[in-house]
């Protein structure tokens, strides 16, 4: 944990300065006692997900799915040599349109549109010669945001399978969906007669496309 508090001021204060609150899951590290001691003398807030739904929110687990899909297309097209293609796709993602924000990351995180000369111009325009070292690396970038898009529509896809085009309204009862388990601290029973819902509970308000905030029991 002592090394995870060191990266986590390298990495993370370094840059983007002390959060005001962090979302995680409830992993150990990040329920130990030390974990929460730093975070507390930061004046941070430290929120949990609830048990059995690591993924608060359904979409950063299909980011992640679509980077490591992005991550294996770059890495066979360069036959393994990731080190070199890691940082492009970097420089790509966060130059890349997000719907959920409305623009780039690059763009949410330092107020203004990243200046580069990479992949930008459009087709017909007059390009200026320049070294061999930006072509390549143009064409990589330019390889990357074709390979990001079909990630990306490869994974919306898998998603669209399963999901129903329901929208609830700040008012609503709906049911919450739990994993089926014994307990603890209970009395043993069988899985198969756990109930697989809980509720209703009360919509409080819409927090984005397909994620609520309902109003949970104390």
């Amino acid at each position: 944990m002592a090394k995870l508090a060191q990266l986590y001021i390298k990495e993370i204060v370094r840059f983007h300065g002390v959060p005001s609150s962090i979302v995680s899951d409830k992993d150990p590290r990040f329920t130990s006692r030390f974990w929460h001691t730093v975070q507390s003398a930061m004046g941070r807030k430290l929120t949990m997900s609830s048990a059995y739904h690591p993924q608060t929110y359904g979409q950063f687990e299909r980011t992640i799915q679509s980077l490591k899909d992005l991550l294996r297309t770059c890495i066979l097209d360069h036959l393994g040599a990731w080190d070199e293609v890691l940082p492009l796709i970097k420089f790509t993602y966060n130059n890349n349109f997000h719907a959920s924000i409305g623009m780039a990351l690059y763009e949410a995180l330092y107020g203004r549109r990243c200046k580069t000369p990479l992949c930008w111009y459009q087709d017909g325009e007059a390009a200026l010669v320049r070294p061999e070292l930006l072509e390549q690396t143009t064409e990589k970038v330019r390889m990357v945001r074709n390979r990001m898009q079909a990630s990306q529509s490869r994974q919306k896809a898998y998603t669209d399978r399963k999901r129903i085009p329901l929208e609830f309204a700040a008012g609503d009862h709906v049911f919450m969906r739990v994993t089926r388990t014994m307990g603890v601290g209970r009395a043993l029973r069988s899985r198969k007669l756990s109930p697989k819902f809980l509720g209703p509970y009360q919509i409080t308000r819409r927090i984005g496309p397909v994620a609520y905030e309902i109003a949970l029991l104390p």
